[in-house]
């Protein structure tokens, strides 16, 4: 984006009605759920949503059109590790309890860049910023890196339009440290990411049925205790802080309605095995 643009998308953001949820750990059906019913509250209530969020259990969500066959069934279930299938396209992450944070941001289509690439930098600012304030050296990919493993979103290749990586300078050598996606609901751009706090090489090869060694994934992925030593409280604060500021977002909570729907969403659709397994798709409305 230009720079007036730029400054000009930032300025309409904060004259909108925003809200940062720092969210409770959930399964992994009801947090995708609830993204849903997020994108509902912005076009009927006029109430956008940033928030961070963790998993409990540990769970590895599908990319939209992921084969299930990919996922090693048999490890997860041994491990107790939750799977779900995202709306957004990419290959598989494991989002571990501990090691993950996660953030979704929620807008009508009609308020942000038109464009995906412009749109991707645009609801990326805040994620870089509080990368940079817990002093990881960040930016988007600026070299392209080819594919280790494609069904998993770490092993892909790197894609400088949406891969943030770490060292920022280091070309070819720098290691992702977040993917982030986006999709379209009902006119409502959902954007969600996952940042690396720190690395479970074990659990992240583990849950696909492929032959990877772990140094494939530490030779690929860095985090943010790696790069800056932070606790993990004071990253989660640093990333919810940063989203809030970028749109003037005031601090809130879900309301019980948007809840009760997310749990019946989640037990509809994205706990199903025809969703999760075989991609049956069942819209948020029906």
């Amino acid at each position: 984006m230009s720079d007036a643009t730029d400054r000009s998308t930032e300025t309409d953001l904060a004259d909108r009605n925003w809200r940062l949820i720092r969210d409770e750990p959930r399964d992994g059906a009801r947090q995708m759920a609830i993204e849903e019913i997020a994108a509902r509250t912005a076009l009927e209530d006029d109430v956008r949503t940033v928030r961070t969020y963790s998993w409990e259990p540990s769970t590895l969500s599908l990319g939209y059109r992921q084969d299930a066959d990919t996922v090693d069934w048999d490890f997860c279930e041994r491990e107790g590790i939750d799977v779900t299938r995202r709306q957004t396209g990419g290959g598989g992450i494991y989002h571990d309890r501990f090691a993950d944070i996660s953030y979704t941001i929620v807008a009508p289509a009609d308020e942000v860049p038109g464009n995906l690439m412009d749109c991707y930098e645009l609801f990326c600012e805040p994620i870089l910023a509080a990368l940079d304030r817990l002093g990881v050296d960040a930016d988007f990919a600026a070299a392209e890196q080819e594919e280790i493993y494609q069904p998993s979103c770490y092993l892909r290749d790197i894609n400088p339009a949406h891969d943030v990586v770490a060292p920022a300078g280091a070309g070819q050598d720098a290691r992702k440290i977040s993917g982030n996606a986006q999709y379209r609901q009902r006119d409502v751009v959902i954007q969600h990411g996952s940042i690396s706090y720190a690395l479970e090489p074990r659990a992240h090869v583990g849950v696909f049925d492929a032959n990877l060694d772990e140094t494939t994934f530490t030779d690929r992925v860095t985090s943010i205790r790696d790069e800056a030593g932070v606790d993990r409280a004071v990253a989660v604060d640093a990333i919810a802080a940063a989203l809030g500021e970028w749109c003037d977002a005031d601090e809130s909570t879900w309301r019980e309605g948007e809840l009760e729907a997310a749990r019946d969403l989640a037990a509809r659709k994205f706990g199903s095995d025809a969703w999760v397994r075989d991609r049956e798709v069942l819209e948020a409305d029906e």
